[in-house]
């Protein structure tokens, strides 16, 4: 069946200058921290986006992370829906359905499922607790669990970079990061035909609601980023490469320094698309505001102070489904 886009959802193709590709080995090994900062710093000023390259994770983990992925999405609906989010109460992991979260939801219906988890805990409150894994897969929980602490050792090393790159000490948001909410996700997109526009796609336009999000994606592609201008660029996948973009909260610390970058994503591929997100976030009270040397007296300070769990806790609710209160009732 043939594609057809409406306007609005082309982008142009992408080459390495439009989103840069940076080598994070001296990062990663303690080397050259400087460096790596100073790179990473002028991408969060210019666009947001930037794939990070040598940065230590396997391509043995990844390739389990994908295959298990495929398997749990080919599993039956009924038995995912047994680890639907609605299940989670306030921890808000587990599977979610076609529709259940529309991330641009007064324009775009999300054509995507998801599996969210974290670190397992059995206390439940918001975004903590048990995690909702499927018994019928042996070695998912086990590979998963061993991508997520990968996930928090590159995270918590970018966002050292990030620090440096504001002239704050390496650990400075450490201090704010003592127990932090954090994602895990897998994601699958089917491939749509016809007729598309705004009202149906991958995933809506919208910013990333935390500090950092760490990607892999597939040999599909249909990534989109708006860029500082306000066009729309394809982010291509590059074998064995992280796409990494800044959030919500770096564009509060940073009074719009750095500025939390919109994307979406489109599957016209006619294949199955699988992606796999990491969010890193801060402590659920951890107090967000603009950090002293990202304000002046000619650059006062354009937020007021919020805590990171009340953030993304709202967020979540204009997104989910399920969170929504029926107001005609």
């Amino acid at each position: 069946m043939s594609v057809e886009i409406h306007s609005y959802l082309n982008a142009e193709e992408t080459d390495v200058n439009s989103i840069p590709v940076i080598d994070v080995s001296t990062l990663m090994d303690g080397t050259d921290p400087d460096s790596v900062a100073s790179k990473i710093g002028d991408v969060c000023e210019n666009l947001g986006f930037l794939y990070i390259v040598n940065h230590g994770v396997s391509k043995e983990l990844m390739d389990k992370v994908k295959n298990y992925t495929e398997q749990f999405f080919n599993l039956p609906l009924e038995e995912k829906q047994k680890l639907n989010i609605e299940n989670s109460g306030e921890t808000l992991r587990g599977y979610i359905p076609m529709f259940g979260e529309n991330v641009d939801p007064e324009y775009t219906q999300d054509f995507k499922e998801c599996f969210d988890y974290a670190l397992h805990e059995e206390k439940v409150s918001p975004f903590f607790g048990p995690n909702l894994m499927p018994e019928s897969i042996p070695g998912f929980k086990e590979t998963m669990e061993e991508y997520h602490a990968e996930m928090l050792r590159l995270a918590n090393k970018l966002i050292g970079a990030i620090a440096l790159s504001l002239d704050l000490p390496f650990d400075y948001f450490y201090k704010l990061q003592q127990k932090p909410i954090s994602i895990q996700r897998i994601l699958h997109y089917p491939p749509q035909t016809g007729k598309i526009s705004r009202e149906k796609i991958g995933i809506g336009e919208h910013t990333d609601y935390g500090f950092l999000t760490i990607l892999s994606q597939d040999a599909v592609g249909g990534l989109q980023v708006k860029n500082r201008a306000g066009k729309w660029i394809s982010a291509p996948p590059i074998e064995g490469s992280f796409i990494v973009n800044i959030g919500d909260l770096v564009q509060t610390y940073t009074n719009d320094k750095y500025i939390s970058t919109y994307h979406r994503v489109i599957n016209t591929s006619g294949k199955e698309r699988y992606s796999y997100p990491f969010f890193m976030d801060m402590d659920f009270d951890a107090v967000v505001e603009p950090v002293a040397t990202c304000v002046s007296d000619s650059n006062p300070a354009k937020y007021k102070a919020y805590t990171c769990g009340a953030h993304k806790f709202k967020r979540f609710v204009d997104s989910y489904a399920h969170l929504q209160v029926d107001k005609s009732a």
